[in-house]
């Protein structure tokens, strides 16, 4: 598995509903840096099956211009995840986001799966990455557990929604509540040496609240942000810009590096 592949840039990936064509059939022009064909929530229990199918013809026909695609499926309480993750292999997705991961065995047993598909499919085998979604405090206390979970893990992303319920917490806008969990997160990412995602901003008519929390989470050292609205994507890449000073002194750092092994 390439360096590269697991490191590339994930500024923003953009949830689409995997089930409704004429949202998947061309989100490639809002630029996201990925994007997440969801087969979790935003799909009915009456549409799985149908969603499934959508999902595999678009995965294998629609050209995204190399923006990455990557699979939410279902979680382990529902009898679809299995099926999901054929689908998302047979079709060619470049990675799958588990949901509600909680210890290192949710991560191997969809490895498991994910490894049978490629094999089924004719994939190269270790070429599905995967992506640990966290959303209960047990999974924030477990996450450098998750992030090392399988040389197939990308990052490590925080799911605010179901979070907050399960901590009997509330949303604010200044983001308090959530500064525990993403500290946690971040620390075992970087601990792992893989990446680390932020929540959705809900409120997609927020752009100054957008902005705060993407500059926020910046500073802590996230490598991107969930989003749900094509609106939201050219403020988070203007924030995870570098600015010219920054680019100054990562030169500077560079030539200084350059220049000690000249030296030793």
């Amino acid at each position: 598995m390439s360096f590269d592949k697991k490191k590339r840039l994930r500024r923003t990936m953009m949830f689409l509903n995997a089930h409704r064509a004429s949202l998947v059939k061309d989100p490639y022009v809002y630029k996201p840096d990925s994007i997440i064909f969801d087969l979790e929530d935003a799909v009915s229990e009456n549409q799985k099956d149908s969603a499934r199918i959508q999902l595999y013809n678009t995965l294998k026909y629609a050209d995204y211009k190399g923006v990455e695609r990557l699979v939410r499926i279902n979680g382990f309480d529902s009898k679809h995840w299995k099926e999901d993750i054929r689908a998302s292999v047979a079709g060619g997705c470049d990675g799958i986001r588990i949901p509600k991961c909680e210890k290192k065995e949710d991560v191997i047993r969809v490895e498991e799966e994910v490894r049978k598909a490629e094999l089924e499919f004719h994939k190269e085998l270790g070429s599905t990455l995967l992506m640990a979604a966290i959303e209960t405090p047990l999974g924030v206390l477990n996450a450098y557990e998750l992030a090392v979970s399988s040389d197939r893990i990308l990052g490590i992303s925080i799911g605010a929604g179901d979070f907050m319920r399960t901590m009997h917490a509330k949303r604010t806008a200044e983001g308090f509540e959530m500064l525990a969990a993403r500290s946690h997160l971040i620390l075992a990412a970087r601990a792992a040496d893989v990446m680390c995602f932020d929540t959705v901003h809900t409120d997609v008519e927020d752009l100054d609240g957008l902005r705060r929390d993407t500059e926020l989470i910046k500073n802590m050292g996230f490598d991107g942000k969930s989003v749900i609205s094509p609106k939201q994507i050219s403020i988070i890449h203007e924030v995870f810009t570098p600015t010219q000073s920054e680019i100054e002194m990562a030169e500077k750092t560079i030539l200084g590096v350059e220049e000690l092994a000249k030296e030793a």
